[in-house]
């Protein structure tokens, strides 16, 4: 991007890879591990320095599974529960003991650096980049994370939003605009971001507990999207005996109509959350 861009990091996707991928070996002088702390900082300094933003900001996972999203479908990150929250209080989630401290130093240490971190209530950070990434108007956004949900916030206009795409690590990172995600799932490239999230939500993610619709992959989502470019268009054809779709697709999408209505909220990113920044401007120091 030749104008400077605004980093969004999602902040726990990249200190859980880090702290996986560098070896616990690495410790404070009194011998506490730091390799998550020495990961993510790394990362941060490199991503300074590769894309050269003037804007920076740590989302975090103020809500890591938020109520309203379980009350939909039980199942969403159930595996991932340490041990269930009290009454109102969100589930504890099931972190390494000696990362927990190690997020803790990181957020001192943005703090000290007077670098902008964002949260909101009953909202992930998926939540948050979506949200600062759609109320974007005067730069380019990149979108730094690990996880492929977010390559629905992919946009051109009215300023472009990609992904920087960690699944292999930042040094192999790929940069996913709409382009690059309708090439490489198959989708639409006019409505890429969107058509993602439909395609993810037939399929399914057992990462995140969500079973998808039974019978549809995601070869299955990719075709059926590109032959009639939405979810709606594909529903309403599940209901019209003399549609294109075919007897078994028909009767699949029928048989889940319950969870398609429900896991169409559960896995849009959100872009209407209250975002609190932790400082008053995000431009880096």
């Amino acid at each position: 991007m030749s104008q400077n861009p605004v980093l969004l990091l999602d902040g726990a996707s990249m200190w859980f890879r880090s702290y996986f991928g560098v070896p616990s070996s690495i410790t404070a002088p009194d011998g506490r591990p730091v390799n998550a702390l020495r990961g993510f900082l790394d990362n941060v300094a490199s991503l300074i320095s590769r894309e050269r933003p003037h804007r920076l900001v740590v989302c975090r996972d103020d809500d890591w599974r938020p109520q309203w999203r379980v009350d939909l479908i039980p199942s969403y990150k159930a595996q991932r529960v340490a041990e269930p929250g009290p009454d109102g209080e969100p589930d504890v989630e099931e972190v390494p003991d000696d990362l927990s401290p190690q997020v803790d130093m990181i957020m001192e240490l943005l703090d000290a650096f007077g670098i902008a971190t964002a949260g909101a209530p009953e909202a992930e950070a998926d939540d948050v980049l979506g949200t600062l990434a759609d109320r974007e108007r005067a730069d380019p956004v990149v979108v730094v994370s690990g996880d492929r949900d977010l390559f629905q916030v992919v946009r051109d206009e009215p300023v472009p939003v990609r992904v920087l795409y960690l699944g292999r690590g930042l040094a192999k990172a790929i940069t996913y605009g709409p382009g690059e995600v309708a090439q490489t799932y198959g989708v639409p490239v006019g409505r890429a971001g969107p058509a993602y999230a439909e395609l993810a939500l037939m399929r399914g993610d057992p990462s995140d507990g969500l079973p998808g619709v039974p019978g549809i992959g995601e070869k299955t989502a990719s075709t059926l999207l590109a032959q009639h470019g939405t979810l709606e268009q594909i529903l309403t054809a599940s209901r019209d005996p003399a549609s294109t779709l075919s007897k078994a697709h028909r009767g699949k999408l029928l048989a889940a109509a319950d969870y398609i209505e429900k896991a169409e909220r559960v896995v849009r990113v959100a872009t209407d959350c209250t975002v609190t920044m932790s400082t008053e401007t995000d431009t880096l120091p």
